[in-house]
């Protein structure tokens, strides 16, 4: 029996490979011999550079860079096993977590850190950069990345802006001639998993900006700011970035990758499920097993699970999820190609004890899984073995 296992996170509870050794147990626990070939996954955010650099072997870099609010912090990236393909969380310089709660502030909040680790990969020889964007406490549009990376960005007066949003209002001129050359020859993904505009009620300041910490007066000036920053970006490189779907992921740094790097923006989980070569396991497996923390309605906009259960539909392999939390109808989720999905808590339980328990729940649910759909199959063809 060829068995995928391929979880994302359970956040706050178990990584992507975490959870992918308590499937896997499970699994053992009932088919002892089963061909299983573990593939965590991520969604272009949290866990991104540890399931590829785990998946190819490649390496992690750690540097000391500019935090969001100005301090130095220290931040590391991935270099893939290719040697040429570096990957970035933009929160690992630029997250809300390196933020205290009472310093949260998007209107001075910096992406310059996230330039700087795009520096640093190409220090280290990366021609393609990967970009996870998610979990920033900016909404700088990416204009503290394009100033690491030499952009000028200029007032009417001719003189460069501070870092952060709040100065974006008095953006007048971009000049990106002294960008750092290596710029224009590599490859840039900015991988997102939502598709918010720029700008607008969908944009970025309206609704990621109070997670960030911004009040209600700061979410029309966030906007604004974003808003005039497109304004020139349109005025002076002939981009029209406002209303790109994604634009607005990661406080608009996907605005700015695009306007500044000529980046790509892909659907994370795609991106990540191409990079692992998820595709070329299915013509052999049987089942995949995948899972994360919570499911909800964030399916709808690309999440990893969608992601497998579409290309395991190509190969006709049943997809089961297992997860902590499940907040949506299973008629969606069969809709969106999961044929099965298990909860892993079998009665009444807290968050608290389900988060700190979740492995040994994992594994367990696990189990169940495997011995019904064992039983299942003897109903049918009788093609998989007796646990």
């Amino acid at each position: 029996m060829n068995i995928i296992v391929a979880p994302d996170s359970f956040k706050g509870s178990l990584t992507a490979a975490e959870a992918a050794d308590a499937i896997i147990q499970g699994v053992r626990d009932v088919l002892p011999d089963a061909e299983i070939v573990s593939i965590p996954l991520a969604d272009g955010g949290e866990g991104t550079v540890d399931a590829l650099v785990l998946a190819t072997r490649g390496r992690i870099v750690t540097k000391k860079v500019t935090g969001p609010m100005g301090d130095e912090t220290e931040a590391s990236f991935g270099v893939l096993g290719d040697d040429v393909t570096g990957v970035i969380e933009m929160a690992a310089a630029a997250g809300l977590p390196l933020v205290p709660p009472e310093k949260r502030n998007p209107l001075l909040a910096t992406t310059y850190g996230v330039g700087e680790l795009m520096l640093a990969a190409l220090d280290e020889g990366c021609t393609r950069l990967i970009v996870g964007l998610g979990g920033s406490a900016t909404s700088d549009g990416g204009a503290g990345m394009a100033q690491a990376l030499g952009v000028k960005l200029l007032a009417a007066d001719g003189t460069e802006l501070k870092r952060g949003a709040a100065p974006l209002m008095s953006l007048e001129s971009v000049d990106i001639a002294k960008r750092d050359p290596r710029i224009a020859n590599i490859t840039i993904y900015a991988a997102s998993d939502v598709t918010n505009p720029l700008c607008g009620p969908q944009g970025a300041a309206a609704v990621y900006g109070p997670q960030k910490g911004a009040s209600q007066q700061m979410v029309p000036m966030l906007d604004n700011a974003l808003a005039k920053l497109a304004a020139v970006i349109e005025q002076d490189l002939s981009l029209s970035v406002r209303d790109t779907a994604g634009a607005g992921a990661a406080g608009g740094l996907g605005a700015g990758l695009v306007s500044f790097c000529n980046a790509q923006i892909r659907s994370g989980p795609n991106l990540v499920l191409e990079m692992l070569d998820f595709e070329g396991y299915l013509e052999s497996a049987d089942i995949v097993l995948t899972g994360e923390g919570r499911i909800d309605d964030q399916l709808e906009f690309g999440k990893a699970i969608s992601g497998v259960a579409l290309l395991a539909g190509k190969y006709g392999v049943p997809v089961v999820a297992l997860t902590g939390s499940l907040l949506v109808e299973p008629e969606k989720l069969a809709e969106r190609g999961v044929e099965g999905v298990v909860p892993i808590s079998t009665g009444p339980v807290d968050e608290t004890e389900l988060m700190e328990r979740a492995g040994e729940l994992l594994q367990a649910a696990t189990e169940r899984t495997m011995r019904l759909l064992i039983a299942g199959r003897r109903l049918g063809d009788g093609r998989w073995p007796a646990a």
